[in-house]
């Protein structure tokens, strides 16, 4: 995290997070270090569903076709923080923590992960194991690393 932490201020970056699954630990962990506020601008929590709709702009329709955990709407929710916030970054997770609420087609573990920029948004998903409080940690520590990656390819293009 503090190799992030220098790469954000070093590059002037900024981003923004909107969380379902993680609960907030996303931001504390972007915000542990001393100087975060020169990146990080904005964290918001919407575990439901109303709350992805009226706070974040996902469209019902979308949600109901895919579900909240899902590839399209962890995209949508990186995209629309990073353009509500006007930060570089948006990072979008939602997913099954855990212990109850899986299904057959997606299991308790399963996290979709979002980082968007300006021009370019990728969406990985993921089967994490453990308890609930350990699948929050590594799909945020995967966030974070998927954060990471995003900008050195994006300041490797700007050269």
């Amino acid at each position: 995290m503090l190799e992030l932490h220098r790469k954000l201020i070093k590059n002037q970056l900024s981003v923004a997070v909107a969380e379902s699954c993680s609960g907030g630990l996303l931001s504390k962990l972007l915000t542990d270090h001393s100087g975060s506020s020169q990146y990080f601008i904005l964290g918001v929590v919407c575990y439901s569903n109303k709350a992805k709709e009226s706070i974040l702009k996902i469209p019902y329709a979308l949600i109901r076709k895919n579900g909240a955990v899902s590839k399209s709407v962890a995209g949508k929710m990186a995209q629309n923080v990073r353009r509500f916030a006007k930060t570089e970054f948006g990072i979008g997770i939602t997913g099954i923590a855990g212990p109850t609420g899986g299904t057959s087609t997606k299991p308790v573990g399963t996290v979709f992960i979002a980082i968007a920029s300006k021009n370019k948004t990728i969406c990985k998903k993921f089967h994490f194991k453990g308890t609930r409080n350990s699948i929050r940690k590594q799909s945020c520590l995967k966030a974070l690393e998927l954060l990471k990656q995003f900008i050195s390819c994006t300041i490797l293009k700007q050269k």
